[in-house]
């Protein structure tokens, strides 16, 4: 068995991932669940906040990287 080496990784792209992890993944999820439920308005509240939240972490990382 091999390790991998994640020393390469930095502290943006760890937070980048746990967010899209923790938040992103599953609200759109939960927005796709809701069409097959035919529960489009919620759907559409889920999917439109799940890009809302990856669109305002856009925002502040590209202000922090400066």
């Amino acid at each position: 068995m091999t390790y991998v080496d994640t020393s390469d990784i930095s502290a943006q792209m760890f937070i980048t991932v746990l967010l899209f992890l923790l938040i992103i993944a599953p609200l759109i999820s939960l927005g796709v669940l809701r069409f097959f439920q035919a529960k489009k308005k919620s759907g559409f509240i889920l999917i439109g906040s799940g890009a809302a939240v990856y669109v305002l972490f856009q925002i502040i990382t590209s202000f922090t990287q400066t």
